[in-house]
């Protein structure tokens, strides 16, 4: 898929869902009894929250190598087996990161979608399908009432990065 995707669109920066990021961490802290968890997630804290892939790769290594990579030696390999799907975190600035982190907005598009594609179990055609995800998607943003926490922010950051793909709609 990534390749499909960088095929059509040859200028997109791929970000595997944040939830990965997410579960990653969770994951970290499964390995800890629950006297641990704390400690361990703020020993592993510096790693996401790094200002750069180099600086997060630089703590992955501190973790590894320090009393808490030594209890929990599976933490740092789940880090480093992962760590291609979370290196792409780091090209954001970190009020974009602040924005893609707490989001869990396509998380729950696709949720949502799920749901109403199961109670159907099949399509007639092909055009039925996307008509149904139209009416869905129709419904779905018909409820949201205001944008992400530090949207404006985020928006300001990205209009930097992709200043040449970047246009405001005309009024």
């Amino acid at each position: 898929m990534p390749e499909a995707l960088a095929a059509v669109f040859p200028a997109t920066t791929l970000q595997t869902c944040i939830v990965h990021l997410i579960h990653l961490i969770r994951n970290s802290l499964d390995y800890a009894g629950w006297k641990d968890r704390t400690v361990l997630a703020a020993a592993i804290k510096p790693i996401y929250t790094a200002f750069s892939a180099e600086a997060a790769q630089v703590e992955l290594n501190a973790f590894a190598d320090g009393p808490w990579g030594q209890r929990f030696p599976t933490v740092s390999v789940a880090w480093r087996n992962a760590w291609d799907r979370v290196i792409p975190f780091f090209a954001f600035p970190p009020v974009v990161r602040k924005v893609i982190y707490t989001t869990n907005s396509i998380e729950n598009i696709n949720s949502q979608l799920r749901k109403i594609i199961k109670t159907r179990g099949h399509f007639p055609t092909e055009e039925a399908a996307a008509k149904l995800i139209w009416l869905a998607l129709r419904n779905i943003t018909a409820k949201w009432s205001r944008s992400a926490h530090d949207w404006k922010q985020a928006r300001n950051q990205f209009a930097i990065l992709y200043a040449e793909r970047f246009s405001r709609p005309s009024v």
